[in-house]
Order: structure tokens, then C-alpha cells, then sequence
């Protein structure tokens, strides 16, 4: 019995796929690792499986479309599989339907993971606790008949094409195959292989489900003929590659239409079936010959992506490419940063200040009010434009009417941004309610599924469309589609040039709010505004003939010639919150050409901008305000709990150093950003408060038991239920962000908010 156990086809399958094709297993180790949310749970990743969105709602659609992608995916794994090992199995030749009973016999491992997979989205959406519990089982219909509907599609394929050997050979085929055969070397190699063969099997299973045992009197069949029935199945299996790649392709063309952005989770089991079905191309044709032709075409590759056919710049919309790039230098940098033009720029800004102190009664010193917002995916838009929003109610719409500036990184600066467009359309319009909860589920909804569609059927590609954004062209990209998915979210009420909000802040209207990203060239940032602001790139010191590296390039007088005020708003917003691999890094029109990153990477707190400013113009805000009010809004907690670790392993080891800087990268910015706000708290002649709201897992993991009254929890378990650094947020992340206003600490913030006096 344990024999006929061991040697069971499945069980063979099994065993072959784990001695030989561990390429192949990796994908579904990826998918097993991300459903069980053991991978990219800090990212959000398991989300995209587990709460599929389509059409901007999780819905019975969205799985459906799960389902029906996550089919093929599973279809490309046995097929390639059938390729590569199929030949090893000469009984198959000879029994009836002979892909699909492979495929039936290969499916312990996809079987495994759709039980994983039913059993982790089942639990994860109980746990996002419906009113209707009904809700659940209509998302499991919707991926069941998505599967089901798929392979039930490609099984009747494979059973009306493949033919098993008594029918091949009756005639009707052998001319056909005559023409699709391999070239003779690889044929007779193939039947060599196929002499050879010792793969023992006793029993398969059939496709009537049941177990029967292998003929053995397969020595009189000969082994070239077997070869062509394996080969006829491939022809058959060419033709599904082929279909599934052109579909990619024509969805490219239709990308923009809001029934196929498929969920991100689609998108990319699609583009594993696609890999799936390359690996075993590659392998099955060129054999030995593999890897090396793999490893040469990666060279190749690499060599042609420096062409401009493969590798096209990421632009900045609004901004003229076709004028001669600005030389980017040293030399270049110190001509435009001498001490008129940063004079020039600071009598403008003095200029400002005047314009928002007489926003309030004459002879009274108000207070100056500064944001400084972290970065975070859409978790930090979403917490920042609820905090402004509860601030402003508390403060008796007074705070931001004495903000001065903004300043910050990444989502927090979208979310800031969008508060900041609606206070100016409010000031226009008394039916814009800036504390209407509608903005919230606007900056929330997703905005990941045209980004990863995007990628999939444009930017792996060629990337050949084109749009016009203010009189000029630029090809589309995965940028594109984030800009165009943020402006349909927030109805487009932030599409607009940067140069918009030019009189709106020097007349004070609204506050300043500089965007920083990071030049990746030499680390410095890139200052975005609507007007020249280049004090905040160099100290004084440095213009009175101290040596000193400015820290900062200012954007519009640097782009002044390739009509910088054109930039587009929400184009500059995507620069300050570039996440690596999901929007792409920009390129500006500079000799040598000046890429972009996220803002978050050298300051994800904005708090050394606002500190700046506050020092540039201490002796005016001394002079005309009864001190500064820092209203800082974190993402994360800056108090937490040291974790206890276990004694590494070795690849923990390995590991650890990089794991470290990644984990401590947030600390570090904090301890550097406490010591610099203390040493300008002390020097300065003028008060300075700071009142810090934070987005805070504790008091949710106390509601649900899991964090003890001193707040003593498991750090792994506090990731598991933080909202993800991601594009996307799940209905229990948002409940999560949405509710934390209401815990003790930003409660308390909240008081604070309250006591100001605004005006002495």
C-alpha cells in the first residue's frame, strides 16, 4: 500500500517540482508566503489579495476577477510544467486527454494554495467586521465562479485540441505536426531523454477522478511517436501564450477605461503567468543552453535599455523638454545662489508675512502657525487630512487662517495639499465645507489598481501613448495613471499649474507649501513652489564667504527657462511622494539629467523646513507675533517599545544590518529632527509650541486585547493590524486611521488645539 502511495503520480509530480523546478515553485512560495501575510505586510501587499478593489469598492466583481486571474496563473504552471517534465511520464501518451489528466494529477500544490487562499481572505474578512455577513459569501461565489469559469474554458479547449495517442495517430493530425515538429537536434535529444526515462509511477489519477494503474507495455510503442503526441500539446499550449500576451496588449490600448483596471492583485498573477510561461519556453527550447542565453539576454537588455527606444525619461508634466537642458553643476549651482538673488527672495517672502498679519485686528500679535506633516503612502494623506480637519473645528476655524506654511513629505503633503485646496475653494465658495467627512473617503479611495494595471501592459513594455497637458505632449506612464486616478478621486479640483497658487500666497490667501523632493544625483533637495525660495537651500553664514554646501536647489529659478510655473500641481506632489518601484522616478531636463525620490528621504517629517524658515525670519516673527505654534502630524509613534529579540540565526545575520536601517531609518530622522527643534526652541526670543498628533496601532490593540494597560504589545502583531505603507487602503485600515483622532494622546492634542491663544 505505502508503495503504491509513494509512486502515486501526484506524488511523483510533487517530488519532481521540488527536486527540479524551483523556479517554478518560487512563484507559488511568493503567493503562499503573501496570502498568509508572512510577506509585504508592512507594504499592504496580502491586502491586494485578501480585499480585492475594482470600480473603487470590494465587491463580489473584484474577486471574481481574482478568481479568474489567479486560473490562469494556475493554467500557465501546468502547462509549463507539462513542457518541461511531461516527456519523463511516457504512460501519458497513451491514456485519454493527456494534459489534463496531467494537470489533474499536478494540482497539490495549486490545491493547497487556493484552500490557504479561501481560508486567509474568509478570515481576513470576517475580521473587517460587515454589517452583513451575507457580503462574504458573495465574495466567495464571485472567486469561485471566476475559477471555475476560467479552467472550465481552458479544459474544454485542451479537450476538444489534444488528442491522445490511438486518435493522433489514426492520420488526421501527423500532417499538421510534420510542420510545427522541433529541429532534429533537439528531436533527437528529446527521444534520448525519453529512452532513458526511469520516473516510476503506479497510479494516476484519471479524468474521471478516479485511480487506475499505469500501463506498462509501453516498450512497443516508439519513442518518437510518443514524443509527437507531447508535442502536439505543446503547439496547443503556444497558441494559449499567444492569446493571453495579445490580450495584455490590447488592454494597453484601453488602460484608460475604468472597467479594466482590474484589481492590482489581477495584475500581477497575470504578469506571474506571463513569467511562468517564458521560464518554460526558455527551458524548453534551449535546454542546456538556458541559462547562458538567459544571462546574455539580460546583457543585451541592459545594453539597449540605455537607448532611447527602451529607455524613455519619466516626465514632470507642465515643464518644456524641448529646450536645451540647463547644465547641472557646481559651478552652475553657486552662480544662481549668490546673496541678491536669495535677498531678492527673502524681500518677497517678508512681503508675504506683511500680507498675513494684516489678516488680523491692527495693534494685536498673533500667533504664527506652522504644519509639518510625515509621509506614509495614502494611510499619511488620509490621517493628515483628518487631523486638519478635527484641528480646524477645535480651533474655531481659526488655525489655518494663521498658518504660515507647510511643510512635510510624501502623503502627508497630498493630504495636506488637498485641505489646502479645499480651505481655498471654501474662501470662494461657502458651499465648500473643508470638514465635510466626503474629502475623506475621496483622498482614500484607491489609488493602486491603475498603477500595477499600468505597469503590467504599458511601462514593461514599450511605452508608445502619448497625452497633452497644457499645449505639450508626454507619453504616458505609470505616473500618468496615478495623477489621472488622484484627480478622478479628489474630482480634479487639483489640476492645475503650480503658478495657481502663486497669488493665492503672497497675498496670504492660503499658506505656503514648499515641496521637497530628494535629488537622488548628490542628495540635496529640490525646492517646488510657485515662487523662488532659495533661502531655504543656505544659511547666512554661507553668503557672508563661509564655505558651505548649499543643501537645496530652488526650482524655479534653476527651470526658469523650461517654464518651471507650468509645472503641473499634482506632478510635483508625485516628485515629494515617489515610492520606489510603483511611481517612478522623474527626470528634469538637466546635462546630466536630474532624477527625483521621495521627500521622506531626508526629512519624512518636514520639521527641518519649517525650523529654517522659522530661523531665516526669526527677528520678524519676534518683532509681529506672540509666538510660533508647530502643529506636527506623525504617521507613526515616536515613543515605542524597545522589541526583545531572539538570538539571531545565521541569516538573520546576514540580514540584520540592512533590516536595521530600513526599521531605525524613522528613529533616526526623529532624534535628529528632537535635537535640532530644541536647539532652535532655545535659541530663538520667542516661544515656540509643538503639539504632535500621531497615528497610534496601541489603542487599537488594547481594544482588541492584544496590547496590555501599560502598552506592552507584540511588535509583529502591531504591523499585522497597522494600516500599509501602500496606495491602498482596506475598510479596516481606514476605520483604523479614521478612529485613532479619538485616543487618548491626540485627545489631548486636541485640548491643547483649543487652550491657543491666537491673538494677544
Amino acid at each position: 500500500m505505502w508503495e503504491r502511495i509513494i509512486y502515486s503520480f501526484p506524488l511523483q509530480l510533487f517530488f519532481l517540482q521540488l527536486k527540479k523546478n524551483l523556479l517554478l515553485l518560487s512563484f507559488w512560495a511568493l503567493l503562499f508566503l503573501i496570502v498568509s501575510q508572512n510577506f509585504g505586510t508592512v507594504l499592504g501587499i496580502p491586502f491586494l489579495f485578501l480585499d480585492p478593489e475594482y470600480l473603487n469598492a470590494v465587491s463580489w466583481q473584484g474577486f471574481f476577477i481574482i478568481g479568474v486571474a489567479l486560473a490562469i496563473f494556475t493554467m500557465a504552471f501546468h502547462m509549463t510544467a507539462y513542457i518541461l517534465d511531461g516527456t519523463k511520464f511516457k504512460f501519458l501518451a497513451i491514456v485519454e486527454r493527456p494534459f489534463i489528466t496531467f494537470c489533474i494529477n499536478n494540482s497539490i500544490i495549486p490545491l493547497s494554495f487556493y484552500l490557504l487562499y479561501v481560508i486567509s481572505f474568509l478570515s481576513f474578512q470576517l475580521d473587517n467586521e460587515h454589517e452583513n455577513k451575507w457580503i462574504i459569501l458573495h465574495f466567495f461565489f464571485g472567486f469561485t465562479a471566476g475559477t471555475m469559469t476560467t479552467l472550465t474554458v481552458l479544459y474544454a479547449y485542451f479537450r476538444w485540441t489534444n488528442k491522445d495517442f490511438f486518435v493522433l495517430f489514426a492520420g488526421s493530425v501527423e500532417k499538421r505536426l510534420r510542420k510545427t515538429t522541433l529541429p532534429r537536434a533537439n528531436m533527437l535529444k528529446r527521444i534520448s531523454e525519453t529512452k532513458k526515462a526511469k520516473n516510476k509511477v503506479l497510479d494516476y489519477i484519471s479524468i474521471e477522478m478516479r485511480f487506475k494503474e499505469v500501463r506498462q507495455d509501453l516498450a512497443r510503442f516508439e519513442a518518437h511517436q510518443l514524443l509527437r503526441v507531447f508535442d502536439q500539446n505543446h503547439l496547443n499550449m503556444v497558441v494559449i501564450q499567444i492569446v493571453l500576451i495579445t490580450t495584455v496588449f490590447i488592454l494597453g490600448f484601453f488602460r484608460e477605461s475604468p472597467l479594466l483596471q482590474i484589481p492590482a492583485a489581477a495584475s500581477s498573477l497575470l504578469l506571474l503567468a506571463i513569467l511562468v510561461m517564458a521560464v518554460g519556453a526558455i527551458v524548453f527550447w534551449l535546454r542546456d543552453w538556458s541559462i547562458p542565453t538567459f544571462f546574455a539576454a539580460l546583457l543585451l537588455f541592459n545594453l539597449l535599455s540605455g537607448t532611447k527606444i527602451l529607455n524613455r525619461p519619466h516626465a514632470a508634466f507642465g515643464l518644456d523638454y524641448q529646450k536645451e537642458p540647463v547644465e547641472y553643476s557646481t559651478t552652475h549651482l553657486q552662480d544662481i545662489l549668490h546673496q541678491d538673488s536669495v535677498e531678492s527672495d527673502k524681500e518677497r517672502t517678508l512681503g508675504i508675512l506683511e500680507n498675513w498679519k494684516k489678516k488680523f485686528p491692527a495693534g494685536t500679535k498673533p500667533k504664527m502657525v506652522f504644519y509639518a506633516v510625515s509621509g506614509g503612502g495614502q494611510r499619511a494623506a488620509l490621517w493628515t487630512l483628518r487631523v486638519m480637519q478635527e484641528v480646524e473645528k477645535a480651533s474655531g476655524q481659526q488655525l489655518f487662517a494663521h498658518t504660515q506654511m507647510i511643510t512635510g513629505a510624501s502623503g502627508g503633503l497630498i493630504g495636506a495639499g488637498f485641505f489646502r485646496e479645499l480651505y481655498l475653494r471654501s474662501k470662494l465658495d461657502s458651499a465648500f465645507d473643508v470638514s465635510d467627512s466626503k474629502y475623506l473617503d475621496q483622498i482614500s479611495a484607491d489609488n493602486l489598481n491603475p498603477i500595477i494595471f499600468t505597469l503590467l501592459v504599458n511601462d514593461l513594455l514599450i511605452r508608445n501613448q502619448h497625452f497633452e497637458y497644457n499645449g505639450r505632449k508626454y507619453l504616458k506612464d505609470r505616473g500618468y495613471a496615478f495623477e489621472q486616478q488622484l484627480n478622478s478621486n479628489t474630482e480634479g479640483i487639483m489640476d492645475k499649474p503650480i503658478s495657481a497658487y502663486r497669488e493665492p500666497e503672497l497675498v496670504s490667501k492660503i499658506p505656503m507649501m514648499p515641496i521637497t523632493p530628494l535629488i537622488t544625483n548628490d542628495g540635496r533637495k529640490l525646492i517646488i513652489a510657485p515662487y523662488s525660495v532659495s533661502f531655504l537651500g543656505i544659511s547666512n553664514e554661507r553668503l557672508e564667504g563661509r564655505r558651505e554646501k548649499s543643501q537645496a536647489i530652488d526650482f524655479q529659478r534653476f527651470y526658469a527657462a523650461h517654464d518651471a510655473g507650468n509645472l503641473r500641481f499634482i506632478s510635483a506632489l508625485r516628485m515629494g511622494a515617489t515610492f520606489p518601484f510603483i511611481t517612478p522616478n522623474i527626470q528634469l531636463p538637466s546635462n546630466p539629467i536630474m532624477q527625483t525620490m521621495d521627500a521622506g528621504l531626508s526629512d519624512n517629517f518636514g520639521i527641518q523646513d519649517a525650523l529654517r524658515f522659522i530661523y531665516v525670519f526669526h527677528d520678524w516673527i519676534e518683532e509681529n507675533t506672540s509666538g510660533v505654534v508647530l502643529v506636527a502630524i506623525r504617521d507613526s509613534e515616536k515613543f515605542q517599545a524597545v522589541e526583545r529579540k531572539k538570538l539571531p540565526t545565521f541569516l538573520e545575520k546576514l540580514f540584520t544590518p540592512l533590516k536595521n536601517i530600513y526599521i531605525n531609518w524613522d528613529n533616526v530622522q526623529t532624534l535628529h529632527n528632537e535635537n535640532a527643534f530644541t536647539r532652535v526652541q532655545e535659541l530663538m526670543p520667542f516661544p515656540i509650541q509643538r503639539i504632535e498628533f500621531e497615528y497610534s496601532t496601541l489603542q487599537f490593540l488594547q481594544d482588541r486585547g492584544l496590547a496590555d494597560e501599560d502598552g506592552v504589545f507584540n511588535p509583529n502583531q502591531q504591523e499585522i493590524l497597522r494600516a500599509s505603507l501602500n496606495w491602498r487602503l482596506t475598510a479596516r485600515e481606514k476605520k483604523s486611521i479614521l478612529d485613532n483622532i479619538n485616543n487618548k494622546f491626540n485627545q489631548e492634542s486636541l485640548r491643547k488645539i483649543r487652550e491657543i491663544r491666537f491673538l494677544e
